[in-house]
């Protein structure tokens, strides 16, 4: 008896399975989730405020690389062209390559410059955003470098031969970004701490998209025709920090460096 209920309720299950794959499939609605909708100011601007940080390896290199001392090994964050390498012309590459084997004595950051931009924005220091109706504020913890984003004019001005370690930015919004024109720069910032370089001839198109509530997406197209075959793009990512009281700090990289060389020499140990 007990024989007789198994098989017929393998029977039964066998069945089952078989009507099951024979009905037609039933369609399932695609589920598409929604658009992020970033969170406005009392202007009504998209809300950018507050305090982020990259995380990537970008201030190192911006192309693809290996890790060697000191230098955590990085992806980059060069998305066009495909190849993720910068398009330098024949001079812009010979000049990278001497900065890159000259970089302990030649790279900007180790002496305390400015980063420009777009470096200032994946150094690995936090940087605040300030908003308001005429301007977007860029404060960084690395030198007390600040950044003003012009939001109520759309031309740059007339410099003559004035240049700018961050350079000249206007601004303006397009829906739920902000988007950037900077030129205007001095030619002697690095665009990374191996070499990759620019000349007072370029232009960058910025653009801040939050994605969601504590990630920004930053893009810039470089371009630079005294140093590039064709304009470029990077991709990269700013993620906000969340600490208690956290706040700006300062990294006062000019008296770290003359503290380091007036303080005296360690004893030879023999």
């Amino acid at each position: 008896m007990r024989n007789r209920s198994f098989f017929w309720m393998t029977s039964m299950m066998a069945l089952a399975a078989v009507s099951a794959a024979l009905l037609p499939p039933v369609p399932i609605t695609a589920q598409t989730p929604a658009a992020f909708r970033p969170a406005r100011t009392s202007l009504g601007q998209p809300n950018f405020q507050g305090i982020w940080q990259a995380m990537g390896s970008a201030h190192f290199d911006l192309e693809p690389h290996a890790a060697s001392f000191g230098i955590p090994a990085g992806l980059g964050v060069v998305v066009d062209p495909a190849d993720g390498k910068i398009p330098y012309n024949a001079a812009g590459l010979a000049k990278r390559a001497d900065n890159l084997r000259n970089r302990a004595t030649a790279d900007p950051h180790a002496k305390c410059f400015k980063p420009g931009v777009p470096h200032m924005m994946y150094l690995p220091f936090p940087l605040q955003i300030i908003q308001s109706s005429t301007q977007v504020t860029v404060l960084s913890e690395y030198v007390h470098n600040v950044r003003n984003i012009y939001l109520n004019r759309s031309k740059h001005y007339p410099t003559g031969d004035a240049e700018f370690w961050n350079g000249d930015s206007v601004g303006r919004f397009d829906g739920d970004s902000l988007v950037t024109d900077v030129a205007n720069f001095s030619p002697n910032a690095w665009l990374d701490r191996s070499g990759n370089h620019h000349s007072e001839e370029l232009k960058v198109t910025e653009r801040f998209t939050l994605i969601d509530a504590d990630t920004i997406r930053y893009e810039a197209t470089l371009e630079d025709p005294k140093t590039f075959t064709r304009p470029w793009r990077i991709s990269t990512y700013l993620y906000r920090r969340k600490e208690p009281n956290l706040r700006i700090l300062e990294y006062e990289c000019h008296a770290y460096a003359e503290n380091s060389l007036r303080e005296p020499a360690l004893p030879t140990v023999r």
